[in-house]
């Protein structure tokens, strides 16, 4: 299983960080081992001081392929959840002024937690929202309509590069409101109205 993150691909978040609206999706990937098992806490790594949310809508990639078209994308996945990008804010900076690759800030053990997947067909895919509150408060409120590069778009330009296989998952980018997250904290996931996952910070 690979896990494919897209980087920058709301508007409002690549502002936040005072990063350039790129052309075409940024690209990086997780390694299996950054699943958080289901039901587990978070817990801060000795590693950094700066750990931050970031929320996204998943794809669940059910049909393999390798340079597939935009027009045809739609049929390659056919279940969507929500899922946290951990990152190490701090170690990212330092990576990033050297540049050197993002994957010790963003591929460590844990930094992947993932909802339940559900059946696109149930959803608006061209419209979706999605949020997260920490410690009651929403911190993150996001829509999919927000998104520079569609989740078709993402697929076709993915798949020119990787093959993709039954099982890869696609984190498809975050939108504005990521932050600090602190031990004792608790997140919530919600897509649409529908809460999806809580997660507590050690």
């Amino acid at each position: 299983m690979k896990i494919i993150c897209i980087g920058r691909n709301y508007a409002e978040h690549a502002q936040e960080l005072g990063n350039e609206i790129p052309e075409n999706p940024v690209i990086f990937m997780k390694p299996d081992t950054a699943v958080l098992k289901k039901g587990s806490d978070f817990y801060i790594p000795e590693f950094s001081n700066d750990i931050h949310h970031e929320l996204e809508v998943v794809l669940k990639i059910s049909k393999g392929g390798k340079y597939i078209q935009e027009e045809n994308a739609g049929k390659h996945y056919d279940e969507i959840g929500v899922g946290i990008d951990f990152t190490a804010r701090d170690l990212q900076s330092q990576l990033k002024a050297k540049g050197l690759p993002w994957e010790l800030a963003k591929g460590f053990d844990g930094s992947a937690v993932l909802s339940d997947f559900y059946k696109k067909e149930n959803f608006d895919l061209t419209n979706l929202n999605f949020s997260l509150n920490k410690n009651k408060e929403k911190v993150q409120d996001g829509n999919t309509s927000m998104m520079i590069f569609s989740p078709e778009k993402i697929i076709a330009f993915v798949s020119q590069y990787f093959t993709l296989r039954v099982g890869d998952l696609i984190f498809t980018g975050t939108p504005k409101g990521v932050g600090k997250v602190s031990e004792n904290d608790i997140l919530e996931a919600f897509l649409e109205d529908r809460k999806v996952f809580d997660l507590r910070i050690q």
